[in-house]
């Protein structure tokens, strides 16, 4: 098999790297990890250079390259089958894949309010209404894909799964901003922050340096 090489952005902030890179971690394959700093792609060249459309994460896999977070997760578990990277169960692959495909292309009132930005952590303060609701949608999605799929583990279907790595920025985000969550949506929060691809990058994201000042102010 050709080496995979997975293209990052600034872990503090790049919540979409983070989904790639939790996926790659679930899949078990070897992987080599490139960082492109924000902080030193302002024209973003550097990331066309590897990527069609100029964003990441990008998966180069040999002459394929693979662009998209979600696109990658599904090419990892094509990979590695046997990494069980999705449910087994037919009715709960398809809620997985619902749900991860909500959070791949929703909640924008939550992504525009609570950036992801490890290194901080802000006091709680009321939000919008929109991303209230965005918030409420959440913890609602991990109650009750929980109480539905969860048992066996801490993790929405029990053992991790792709849709967990595709949450973990949110739960980053809902720690940064002090959201504040109860019951199952807490322990599945703490769940996910304890996971050892979230903690590893989690410790590099507050040791890389390459602040963004004025990104650092939003929120």
């Amino acid at each position: 098999m050709a080496d995979l090489r997975l293209i990052l952005g600034s872990r503090n902030y790049s919540s979409w790297s983070l989904r790639a890179y939790a996926a790659a971690r679930l899949s078990g394959l070897h992987f080599e990890e490139v960082v492109i700093h924000f902080d030193e792609d302002t024209s973003r060249s550097l990331r066309l250079a590897q990527s069609p459309s100029g964003k990441v994460p990008v998966l180069q896999h040999g002459d394929t390259v693979v662009w998209d977070s979600l696109a990658i997760a599904e090419y990892l578990a094509e990979l590695a089958p046997d990494a069980a990277m999705w449910p087994k169960d037919r009715a709960s692959r398809a809620h997985a894949r619902s749900i991860a495909a909500e959070m791949h292309s929703g909640f924008m009132d939550l992504r525009r309010d609570l950036p992801m930005n490890i290194r901080q952590v802000k006091p709680w303060k009321e939000r919008s209404p929109a991303t209230m609701a965005d918030i409420a949608r959440v913890a609602a999605i991990w109650t009750g894909t929980r109480a539905q799929f969860g048992k066996g583990g801490p993790f929405l279907f029990g053992a991790p799964t792709v849709v967990d790595a595709f949450y973990a920025p949110v739960a980053s985000r809902f720690a940064t901003y002090a959201v504040p969550l109860e019951g199952a949506a807490l322990d599945y929060q703490r769940a996910v922050l304890d996971w050892a691809p979230v903690k590893d990058w989690a410790a590099a994201a507050r040791t890389e340096g390459h602040p963004l000042p004025a990104y650092d102010a939003l929120g």
